[in-house]
């Protein structure tokens, strides 16, 4: 019986569908299931045509409604149909007549190019080409392209360019499996890296290998682009959850990554926003929940409790047994921390405000007569003591201060020291702790006690501290995948130095780096990147060595961001409504729309201007919930590992980012202070890539610093 397969590309694109025209995608998708193949093509209703200039005789349109076509690959042989694009009437027959579908010479996957478009880009190019020595794939022959997939027609207008900017001229235009393969070239890796870290992680086994116009066998090995739904149940849920839809898939590199069957250690996966990290990690511990022994359970733990609750929520679809999830404990490091010193102490300390911890530092530094202020003393416990886990003076005074920028001189090291001991004293009086040390007292009571737990899985590992790193590394046995930790250093927002092979977790020969965003388009990517480019970011497992952002880039193509300068606070607000409102009228939904900014009282304003005027708006709740028909808004911080289809970020003015109590005095300490301005800029990066279709920049007054620097203003 024939059947409708949905192209990612669809499925990215349907939230902005009228809910009708989804109904009517449900309808026709069960027509084709209900019909041979003979009335298929004869059935009135779906009007199954063949377009008489389209460029490829496989691309074909059926009637969604009166008003709507959807344009599909009709095979010719076999009953396997795709649908592309579901457009208006005209839209949709102009855009099927540019296609051409084809089957990659190396992957076997079906592929999708604009031949229309290369048609008339390649020719132009070529006239303001220079010598063919001179363009951007020269030293790559036609032997080597084609190894990795590269048709003769691809080939002919990727020897016309000359640069990478030219590249993203092409790039929307071409197939994407051999658009991905001239990226990777382009960025400067070997021919034999792109082998490996593209095309082997697509291509299929022999016995899956499809014929040049085989289209049936080559949708069954587009698994990641193509979804193959075999019940209505399935298909309605997909098709009420059009902002989901698109996360369904997981890349052939990500699913080799999350199911390997075992790794002999800790393991880690890095990559920018968008990349896809929070999805391997839920798909590894579904992974693992199959091969759990009778009393064994796993942690997955991140930082925030917002992070918490979308953990708990993406777990929840991707295992729908609630008895197997029961064995997974979701919860924040320091929530766990928590856990086990009150199981184990029978008390539980509260945790100490930030300004109790700031007044507690400061009579610490008075009554001991510390010179310095008492800022340096917090900083000096928690990146030097707490970090190396010094229980003694004599440790400290022999200590590595290594990345501190103030020297401190050895006899006013028993002064700091017992500065410490003034600020314990001080919170064990008014029955606080800080979660730091928490974490430092979970840790030792299991490294005494023992494990908790088979397999741990650590989301946003970026910003957790050694002392953290110390809790988890207790909390499982030295065992093959003990660890699968998960994280990207250009989203560090906490200034927490760590290095992993430093505290004994090695991930040697178990790391693997993704730079393939699936959330933000590349228009929005190239400009976030832009806040980062040129500055050094310390890696996880080795603060010594740098990350970078090489070869990080989108398949997705749309606008830019949209900036806009505002004279005033109450005119940027004004702004910010008419560009919600427009959003809106274009079919984004209000529960897909984030507003973000550095302070609280910039989004209880945001929250009361869109209210005011009808459009519904609340504060995103500290455990990342809240009403889903609402634009959510909250802060940089609490945005954190979230994504929304369209993002504002407002208040982004001279004076909020950096924001100067953040942002350590240089006479206090040089390289604290560099540490906390890139904190500042990592948390206006992170908030602009949590949009994938749209974002917004806002801000009255003198732009921030970072927009400046950056050129993107």
């Amino acid at each position: 019986m024939p059947q409708l397969a949905f192209h990612i590309e669809f499925l990215k694109e349907m939230g902005k569908l009228p809910k009708p025209v989804v109904k009517e995608v449900l309808e026709a998708w069960e027509k084709f299931g209900a019909l041979t193949l003979d009335d298929l093509f004869k059935h009135p209703g779906l009007k199954l045509e063949t377009l008489t200039r389209a460029r490829d005789p496989h691309i074909r349109t059926i009637r969604i409604d009166q008003m709507w076509r959807g344009v599909v690959v009709a095979p010719e042989r076999g009953d396997t149909f795709t649908l592309l694009r579901v457009l208006p009437h005209d839209k949709a027959i102009d855009w099927a007549v540019k296609q051409r579908v084809s089957i990659n010479t190396v992957t076997r996957a079906v592929e999708i190019r604009n031949a229309a478009e290369l048609e008339v880009l390649a020719p132009a190019y070529e006239q303001i080409a220079p010598a063919a020595e001179r363009r951007l794939f020269a030293k790559i022959s036609d032997t080597e392209m084609a190894a990795l997939g590269i048709d003769a027609d691809t080939l002919r207008a990727a020897r016309v360019l000359t640069t990478q900017e030219q590249l993203e001229v092409f790039a929307p235009h071409f197939p994407q499996d051999q658009r991905e393969v001239l990226e990777y070239l382009a960025a400067g890796f070997s021919v034999e890296e792109v082998w490996q870290d593209v095309v082997v992680q697509s291509q299929q086994s022999a016995a899956e290998l499809a014929h040049d116009h085989d289209f049936d066998t080559a949708v069954r090995n587009s698994h990641t682009r193509i979804a193959l739904v075999s019940a209505p149940d399935e298909l309605r849920d997909i098709l009420g959850k059009p902002f989901d839809a698109w996360r369904i898939f997981l890349h052939p590199s990500q699913h080799k990554i999350a199911y390997r069957p075992s790794y002999s250690g800790p393991a880690q996966v890095r990559g920018g926003p968008g990349t896809g990290k929070t999805v391997v990690a839920l798909h590894r511990v579904k992974h693992l929940m199959g091969h759990l022994r009778d009393g064994e359970r796993i942690l997955l733990t991140t930082y925030t409790k917002a992070l918490v609750h979308a953990l708990k929520s993406g777990l929840a679809a991707l295992v729908p047994d609630e008895m197997l999830r029961g064995r997974v404990d979701i919860t924040t490091v320091d929530a766990f921390a928590g856990r086990v010193v009150t199981a184990a102490r029978g008390e539980g300390r509260r945790p100490v405000s930030g300004r109790d911890e700031d007044t507690h530092w400061a009579e610490a530094a008075k009554t001991t007569g510390f010179p310095g202020t008492p800022q340096f003393l917090a900083q000096e416990y928690k990146h030097v003591i707490l970090a190396q886990d010094l229980t003694s003076l004599e440790a400290y005074a022999a200590a590595d201060r290594a990345g501190r920028g103030t020297k401190i001189p050895q006899s006013l090291r028993p002064q700091v020291w017992a500065a410490v001991h003034e600020f314990h004293r001080r919170l064990r009086e008014g029955g606080q702790r800080t979660y730091l040390q928490t974490c430092d007292e979970a840790a030792r009571i299991l490294a005494s006690r023992g494990p908790m737990y088979r397999h741990i899985v650590v989301d946003e590992a970026q910003d957790l501290h050694p002392a953290q790193w110390r809790l988890l590394r207790a909390a499982a046995a030295v065992r093959p995948d003990d660890l699968f930790i998960a994280g990207d250093p250009h989203q560090r927002i906490y200034d927490s130095r760590v290095s992993l092979k430093a505290l004994g977790i090695s991930v040697a020969g178990r790391s693997a780096k993704m730079r393939k965003n699936y959330r933000s388009t590349h228009e929005i990517l190239r400009w976030s990147t832009s806040l980062l480019v040129g500055r050094p970011i310390a890696q996880l497992e080795d603060e010594n060595r740098s990350e970078t952002l090489l070869g990080y880039r989108s398949a997705l193509h749309g606008d830019g961001p949209e900036l806009h300068h505002a004279v005033s606070d109450t005119v940027e607000l004004a702004a910010l409504v008419t560009r919600v409102r427009a959003w809106m009228e274009a079919g984004v939904l209000p529960g897909e729309i984030g507003v973000t900014s550095r302070f609280n009282n910039t989004g209880d304003m945001a929250v009361a201007q869109l209210k005011s005027v009808g459009i519904p708006a609340v504060r995103l709740n500290a455990d990342g919930s809240g009403a889903t028909d609402a634009v959510q808004v909250g802060t940089m911080h609490s945005f954190k590992g979230l994504e929304f289809r369209c993002v504002a970020v407002i208040g982004a003015h001279d004076g909020a980012l950096p924001f100067p109590r953040a942002v350590t005095p240089v006479e206090v300490d040089q390289l604290q202070h560099e540490a906390d301005l890139a904190a500042e800029r990592c948390l206006l990066f992170v908030a602009c890539t949590r949009a994938r279709d749209g974002l917004y920049v806002s801000w009255s007054g003198k732009p921030s610093r970072f927009l400046t620097e950056a050129g993107a203003v």
